[in-house]
């Protein structure tokens, strides 16, 4: 299921002119109300990595929680000025509202379109509505494969172009900017991201129900991770390889995405491969089917992830080399998870939906949760309700 809250100025009618200020604008809102909990206090279940704590064995609504509000305001026949504000749990612990989207966006003709200002993120298929639950058929998106993106709007431009090729549509976008926000990093320390140059894109192709999608993306950091802090000495000078400043990280992934009738499949397949020893690099996956009866959709999904070690070539003493390799080994990731759950269509623009994770890893995997100690087995049942809402 797709949702689109950010308007179609092509389709205005000519007269859009002739509206009056109120007639053009248009107030949206989206959110979710939602509770969680697992069944492991050695380590904390988040929805991604964005999120600098997670759950434990008490039921909980800070992972899935969110409110979104938009204004659209239609300023001729082909701009659009889009606004969106939204409050979820952040990366210093605040339910502060954040500004995710403000920009700009101009119709240059009906296949090619401009945007100019703060945009969301489109590193893989669907992940610019990963933040609205109810275009979502599942709770939340699979926390193995979407887990890693802590970055969810840039400040930049986008461009778009849509073709038809007699057999299907054909949608190419590229965008570039800067990230905005922070990160967690290791408690109470955070990463600071904003500044990072972005780069990347797509290419769509949609023929009847299929959708399939190849990407790139790729970030470059501009600041230096608060390791002096959390290590306690130079760890920089011992393993310049940790460095991020000037270092990349780039998203390749590969989406195809069947809705029609009763039935829906999604599936994605992504590399992440960073330039820099401070982080393992990352192949993920995940399938995700449904049914719809009615209106309940029972699915089940299946992701799985895995990070390769980093190398590290500057000599140390063997202790030293002990303790940087612990610490790069905090973003080791080897895990799978079996996803069981239900959605119900209860009326109109809201849905009901029952779901739970199984998480079955290895017991040196980290990532993507949260304060992992040092005896958790790699195993971890989540439990979650949500209630998915726009209006």
């Amino acid at each position: 299921m797709t949702l689109s809250l950010a308007g179609t100025p092509a389709a205005y009618a000519e007269t859009a002119s002739n509206e009056t200020f109120w007639s053009a604008l248009e107030i949206k809102g989206f959110g979710t109300l939602g509770l969680a909990r697992s069944d492991e206090d050695r380590t904390e279940y988040v929805r991604d990595l964005s999120q600098p704590d997670g759950l434990g064995r008490h039921w909980s609504g800070k992972i899935d929680s969110i409110l979104g509000l938009q204004t659209n305001l239609r300023l001729n026949a082909r701009t659009e000025a889009v606004v969106q504000g939204i409050a979820r749990y952040r990366y210093d612990g605040s339910w502060r509202p954040e500004l995710s989207w403000a920009f700009l966006r101009h119709d240059i003709s009906p296949d090619f379109t401009v945007r100019l200002g703060r945009m969301g993120t489109e590193f893989y298929l669907q992940a610019d509505s990963r933040m609205i639950g109810y275009a979502n058929l599942t709770v939340r998106p699979p926390a193995d494969y979407f887990g890693p993106i802590v970055v969810s709007w840039f400040d930049g431009i986008d461009a778009s172009l849509t073709t038809d090729t007699g057999s299907g549509l054909l949608r190419g976008k590229l965008f570039a900017g800067w990230a905005a926000e922070k990160t967690p990093f290791v408690e109470p320390h955070t990463w600071d991201l904003r500044g990072s140059r972005m780069l990347g894109g797509h290419l769509d192709y949609l023929n009847g129900p299929w959708q399939l999608r190849v990407g790139r993306s790729q970030i470059r950091f501009k600041h230096q991770q608060p390791l002096r802090e959390v290590a306690g000495f130079d760890i920089l000078a011992a393993a310049p390889e940790l460095s991020v400043v000037g270092r990349t990280a780039t998203y390749d992934s590969v989406g195809l995405a069947y809705d029609e009738g009763r039935f829906q499949a999604q599936g994605q397949i992504s590399r992440i491969r960073y330039d820099t020893a401070a982080y393992e690099d990352t192949h993920a996956g995940y399938l995700t089917l449904a049914y719809r009866i009615g209106q309940t959709t029972p699915y089940i999904g299946y992701s799985r992830t895995r990070s390769t070690a980093a190398r590290l070539t500057t000599p140390m003493a063997p202790a030293l080399a002990t303790a940087v390799r612990d610490f790069i080994a905090e973003t080791h990731a080897d895990q799978a998870t079996l996803t069981l759950g239900t959605r119900w269509d209860l009326r109109q623009n809201m849905a009901l939906k029952a779901q739970i994770d199984m998480v079955h890893g290895k017991s040196d995997s980290r990532f993507p949760q949260r304060n992992t100690q040092r005896d958790w087995d790699g195993r971890l049942n989540v439990f979650s309700l949500t209630l998915d809402f726009v209006f």
